[in-house]
């Protein structure tokens, strides 16, 4: 069942990447290092606001909605919630892939530019700077593809972080998302379309009349003019599809092209507050390992499905899937001893970068130990910073691979 989640969640969650800014090598890196940390801390600030913002707006909308319920003899209203309970992801199983194949969030694109790292298409797209977080605006029917290097591997995930306009524009194709560079729609090719009121699929053995499923009416206000997180993954065949913490599809068949590019449909419009923005963009393969397998294995496991708020420790509640797989794992097999490590890019000084790491690999046992009931006797936790890079911190896509939660054997 979707309970209702403030709007504080979906704002303040808009800075999708989960580390601080690349520095650069000499006195010019530096002053950049330092201007870009200041712009990250200045949007996080007004987001946080905004977030503030529109609780108390909720919450006041509530009150005014019980005490006129109550004086007209009907039964209470449904109080808004005061702040997120991660309960309410609770059903949310959804785990993002751990090897990065594509990530952008735009921080690194030239404002009035399109954004280098994708490839347009057609329509009007340009990289804006909206309370001084970057994102790409669409204010047209527009297109561009995402550059995954080789064939789509079986297993992967795609995530969207969306702006709809505040005012729906209409259609069910405010999003929609194909495998290859031109529309299809054929028995092996889904085409898989989002807006704020409703999903469908066209094509993979889909149609748009069987397969359109319409969000709660409380959920399209939250979308509308909010960031929404869109999530697809795809595991050979099996399909699933999230918007925030709800699932539209759960499909054991889905016919999905697999290329080396992923088509990506936007629409928007130039009327006042009629432009879609897109936050981020990330692609990554699934690796197959099971947690309690790849440690009998290999000693380690890696996983970046452990989301925290930028530069802080506060962890995600899109994290619970796998802090759920974590725990059950370490009662499942009561001899099994873990090391946390916590591990960043290189944006920001080595010094904060560990403080960080070490700050966040904490965080992940209290809430093993708080939420979970694992024994906190069988984990210790440390911080490496951005001293073991997994992949090149010189690209974003590097970078975002870089951010991760490793468990290690003891």
């Amino acid at each position: 069942m979707w309970h209702l989640v403030p709007r504080a969640i979906a704002l303040v969650t808009m800075l999708a990447s989960t580390a601080l800014v690349t520095p650069a090598v000499g006195q010019f890196g530096d002053l950049k290092r330092k201007a870009e940390e200041a712009a990250r801390k200045k949007a996080e600030e007004a987001l946080k606001k905004a977030a503030a913002d529109s609780a108390k707006k909720a919450a006041a909308d509530s009150s005014a909605k019980a005490d006129s319920a109550k004086a007209k003899g009907g039964g209470p209203a449904a109080p808004a919630a005061a702040k997120a309970d991660p309960k309410v992801w609770d059903n949310y199983d959804f785990v993002p892939g751990s090897k990065v194949i594509f990530f952008t969030d735009f921080s690194e694109d030239r404002v009035g530019n399109f954004a280098r790292g994708l490839k347009f298409k057609s329509g009007q797209m340009d990289v804006v700077d909206r309370d001084g977080v970057k994102m790409l605006r669409s204010t047209a029917r527009s297109e561009f593809l995402i550059p995954v290097g080789k064939k789509l591997p079986e297993r992967f995930t795609l995530e969207l972080d969306v702006i709809a306009p505040p005012t729906p524009i209409g259609g069910y194709d405010l999003i929609a998302i194909e495998g290859g560079s031109s529309l299809d729609r054929g028995a092996k090719s889904a085409e898989i379309n989002w807006e704020t009121s409703a999903t469908l699929i066209i094509g993979g053995g889909q149609t748009a009349g069987t397969s359109n499923i319409k969000f709660p009416e409380a959920m399209t206000p939250l979308l509308n003019g909010n960031v929404a997180h869109i999530r697809v993954l795809m595991d050979s065949g099996y399909f699933k599809m999230y918007t925030n913490e709800r699932r539209q599809y759960n499909i054991p068949e889905l016919g999905f092209k697999r290329d080396s590019v992923i088509r990506v449909f936007v629409k928007g419009t130039e009327a006042a507050n009629g432009a879609t923005f897109i936050t981020s963009v990330r692609v990554a393969e699934s690796e197959t390992d099971v947690l309690y397998d790849a440690l009998a294995a290999k000693g380690r496991w890696v996983t970046q499905g452990i989301l925290f708020a930028t530069g802080k420790a506060d962890l995600k509640p899109e994290s619970r899937p796998v802090l759920k797989e974590i725990a059950s794992t370490m009662k499942a097999h009561p001899e099994l001893r873990i090391l946390i490590e916590g591990h960043t890019d290189n944006v920001g000084t080595p010094a904060s970068n560990l403080t960080l790491s070490d700050a966040r690999a904490a965080a992940v046992k209290t809430v093993l130990v708080n939420e979970f009931g694992v024994d906190e006797a069988r984990m210790t936790t440390k911080g490496f910073g951005d001293t073991t890079p997994a992949a090149p911190n010189t690209t974003a896509t590097g970078r975002a691979q870089n951010r991760r939660v490793e468990i290690v054997k003891k």
